[in-house]
């Protein structure tokens, strides 16, 4: 089992979701999350930006899904150019998951 963590554009975030979900992925966590990458923030003018927000999107999958996975947030949350900016992905294993309301193990 694996956690595939998605931090990207938050314009681009209900088009990945919808994406996915449409893909056998509907199970997934949004958070606003703030940051920055390599670019190490963007200036404006005479104005640094040092904490750009993203949005965080948690899925969870079996390994044998990842690549589907990835390869539909990589398609949906990239800019026509492919930007900086356009975010990261981040595949964690998972040693285990409960369902709290059933005790059920697993997805």
């Amino acid at each position: 089992m694996l956690l595939v963590r998605a931090i990207i554009r938050p314009e681009k975030a209900d088009f990945v979701m919808k994406e996915a979900s449409e893909a056998g992925f509907q199970a997934v966590t949004k958070m606003d999350v703030y940051g920055r990458g390599k670019q190490k923030g963007i200036t404006v003018g005479d104005v640094h930006y040092d904490e750009i927000p993203k949005e965080m999107l948690l899925f969870f999958c079996n390994d044998e899904d990842k690549d589907d996975l990835v390869r539909v947030i990589m398609r949906t949350a990239r800019t026509g150019e492919g930007n900086y900016g356009d975010g990261r992905i981040f595949v964690s294993p998972v040693e285990d998951a409960y369902t709290i309301s059933t005790g059920k193990q697993g997805l």
